[in-house]
């Protein structure tokens, strides 16, 4: 992957989610002065996800509350913002997207940002009435409205999707029940600690979980009646999500040709396998420095990272180094951190008791830390994630002894 000749005069934009949209601020930031076009399929400018699941079914949220930035933003900052607009193509020999209708618009340089959508199981009766998924606005407004208390929701995965919105339906009043493939909550990305506690919290709270379960398909003539399981059983339910994670929408690269994997393979610069073209935010497969692996994230500070990355390519402004990842989640009144990745940790040290709802669980190599799983407890997230980034030796027994502050642990 060799760099742009050049530096560009036009910029592109596909996709107006939060990647998208925080790179066009950043680039203006960083004095880029030519032409930028962002290139959106929704009908709203670029807005926050994460509230979705939360603050937005909690009706607390408006639209006011996500957006990243107001309309007149871009207009007063000569952002040509295409909204409610499909790009049907690539053109790379002559550096231009084609619009659904037929339009080209030229670049010099292309930053897709088209993230990506839920993943669809594909089983009979999946096209149901309150059969719904959640990745935009339109399905959070269609999920609220569905939420009457009193009600049963079925949600298809343990995910911290499934798991927040399972959150905010007890919260509305609903009856939840999780149905899970796996042996455990958030298998995929969190530790047994780590399940076993939020299961025992949802349980409190009267979720109702079900594991090593699978769903074959959803009963109803025109909205859902029930959810029918692999094994026979079959949960009444008068609403269902479907939570089995998300694909890359990376079909416009693909069929550009350009290199693709999980995702469009990019560099350390965000930079595909096309010198003129950029992919940022869920939809690329990016290396991570700290692991020595390619991996692809879906987390609003990783699009944002990039954003800066790019922004800071393209402007030929100084580099922007590379950042631990990091997520959040909130569920009822937990607030869930985490930090790093245990792609290559070898053991787990659990600080403080996860019976008092305040604890972290520290995954190491040997005295170091490779990542962070904190609830209620910021400062073992803030000093867990400075520990990941410089690569600091711990001393193991101070780590686990939370009379020692988190300033202390550092050998």
């Amino acid at each position: 992957m060799n760099p742009a000749p050049s530096l560009p005069q036009r910029i592109v934009i596909v996709g107006a989610g939060h990647a998208g949209g925080a790179v066009a601020a950043q680039l203006r930031q960083s004095g880029f002065a030519g032409a930028i076009t962002l290139i959106g399929e929704e009908p709203v400018v670029p807005y926050q996800r994460p509230p979705l699941s939360k603050a937005w079914l909690a009706g607390t949220s408006s639209l006011d509350h996500v957006i990243l930035r107001p309309e007149d933003w871009y207009n007063d900052n000569d952002v040509d913002l295409r909204l409610g607009t499909c790009v049907a193509r690539i053109d790379r020999t002559a550096r231009a997207v084609i619009l659904g209708d037929g339009e080209a618009i030229g670049y010099d340089a292309l930053v897709i940002a088209t993230g990506a959508r839920p993943r669809v199981l594909g089983l009979p009766g999946e096209g149901l009435t309150g059969v719904l998924s959640l990745r935009n606005l339109a399905d959070a407004e269609a999920l609220k409205t569905a939420m009457i208390p009193g009600k049963t929701i079925v949600l298809i995965g343990a995910g911290y999707i499934g798991l927040e919105v399972a959150a905010s339906a007890r919260k509305a009043g609903l009856k939840a029940i999780i149905v899970e493939r796996e042996a455990r909550s958030a298998a995929r990305v969190a530790s047994a600690t780590m399940s076993q506690f939020l299961e025992r919290y949802h349980r409190d709270h009267e979720v109702e979980f079900i594991f090593n379960a699978a769903a074959k398909g959803f009963a109803g003539t025109e909205a859902v009646t029930a959810v029918e399981l692999a094994d026979g059983r079959v949960l009444a339910c008068d609403l269902v999500l479907v939570g089995a994670g998300v694909v890359p929408n990376d079909a416009l690269a693909r069929e550009a040709g350009l290199e693709c994997g999980n995702g469009i393979i990019v560099d350390a610069e965000a930079r595909t396998s096309d010198p003129a073209i950029f992919a940022i935010g869920d939809v690329s497969f990016r290396p991570l420095e700290l692991y020595n692996t390619q991996f692809r994230l879906e987390s609003v500070p990783n699009a944002l990272e990039q954003a800066r990355c790019v922004a800071h390519v393209l402007t030929s402004t100084s580099p922007h180094a590379p950042e631990v990842p990091w997520f959040w989640s909130d569920q009822y009144d937990l607030k869930i951190q985490l930090a790093g990745l245990p792609l290559d940790a070898t053991s787990q040290l659990v600080r403080g008791d996860p019976a008092t709802g305040k604890f972290a669980v520290f995954h190491l190599q040997g005295n170091r830390v490779r990542s962070v799983e904190a609830v209620n407890a910021p400062p073992e997230f803030m000093f867990g994630r400075k520990l990941i980034a410089a690569g600091t030796p711990v001393d193991l027994e101070r780590l686990a002894d939370i009379s020692v502050s988190m300033k202390q642990v550092a050998i």
